[in-house]
């Protein structure tokens, strides 16, 4: 039975993150620079994409590059960059054949502006689409995502738009990133770290984590699919017992 068959569609996870690290060990193991890495990663996350619409996945996130990265070397900033515009250019047609909706979270605003322009422009162009939505991680850190959203609490509250007693888990939520999105059910991270990274920390709340050796640019279909079944194997309980399920 191949791994696909093995996967009950009523029980696929609504929404997957995926950590996709490796790529720079990746290049380094066939005496490449990094950037070769990041190049070659671009397959995987076509692969990941297109098993995420065949299982049925809603979401599906895509941590791409961290507030931290922008301390990398100033060339493979600019390279990963370029590769960016390049891919959104290339994979356009490919977006709105298969109807998947682009979107982004993090601190947009630090990107040079020639990705901006091209990100809004593939955000406007595959608004209409509604069978995957594929969200980027860019200049993204779960940190700064929840001091801004505490700073914008604080706001409101001085300005006499809220009240301290109406500040629910629930609301805090709709002011980060991720309003409107469901927290993951599921999240992937490749090249056998064993992190968050500083990722959707408030998200990952009850999120399955699911760590695998293999390095991004190896990431296939079929490991998308094995994150899958182990997902399905387990019991999420949401802090209740079993017997309560």
């Amino acid at each position: 039975m191949s791994l696909i068959d093995q996967i009950d569609k009523a029980k696929v996870p609504e929404h997957v993150a995926i950590i996709m690290d490796g790529n720079g060990r990746w290049a380094q193991q066939r005496g490449n620079q990094r950037i070769f890495g990041h190049r070659n990663g671009v397959k995987a996350v076509r692969a990941a994409t297109e098993a995420a619409g065949e299982l049925g996945v809603k979401y599906l996130t895509l941590y791409a590059f961290s507030t931290e990265n922008w301390s990398r070397p100033k060339s493979e900033v600019d390279a990963l960059m370029s590769l960016l515009v390049d891919t959104i250019n290339s994979e356009m047609e490919t977006l709105l054949k298969n109807d998947i909706r682009i979107l982004t979270i993090g601190d947009i605003g630090m990107l040079p502006s020639d990705v901006q322009l091209k990100l809004s422009e593939v955000i406007k162009q595959t608004s209409h689409c509604k069978t995957l939505t594929a969200i980027l991680a860019l200049s993204y850190g779960s940190r700064l995502e929840i001091t801004e959203a505490i700073k914008k609490l604080i706001a409101e509250h001085q300005n006499g738009k809220l009240s301290l007693d109406q500040i629910t888990p629930e609301l805090f939520s709709s002011y980060l990133y991720t309003a409107g999105i469901p927290d993951p059910a599921l999240l992937i991270r490749t090249s056998g770290e064993i992190r968050l990274s500083n990722f959707l920390l408030w998200q990952l709340a009850y999120t399955e984590l699911y760590f695998t050796p293999v390095l991004w640019p190896d990431f296939t279909k079929e490991e998308f699919y094995k994150a899958v079944i182990e997902y399905q194997k387990r019991e999420r309980r949401f802090g209740k017992t079993s017997q309560q399920l």
